[in-house]
């Protein structure tokens, strides 16, 4: 499962790569304790923005994969 970030006028980031066999990889400048991802299974992914701000206004979209 991918997370990703799109704040206004701008292009997608990738916030975090979650997947069931791993930890969740935070790419640069995002962290856990920011953008929390819960995994329960293949099916189901959440992901908590923890002490929202103004900075923090985008569309957030998730993307899933086999591979």
């Amino acid at each position: 499962m991918y997370w990703y970030q799109q704040p206004p006028r701008n292009g997608l980031k990738l916030i975090v790569t979650s997947s069931t066999w791993s930890h969740n990889s935070y790419e640069d400048g995002y962290s856990e304790a920011k953008f929390e991802v819960i995994r329960q299974n293949t099916d189901y992914s959440l992901m908590t923005i923890k002490n929202v701000t103004a900075q923090d206004e985008a569309t957030y979209f998730c993307a899933a994969s086999d591979r």
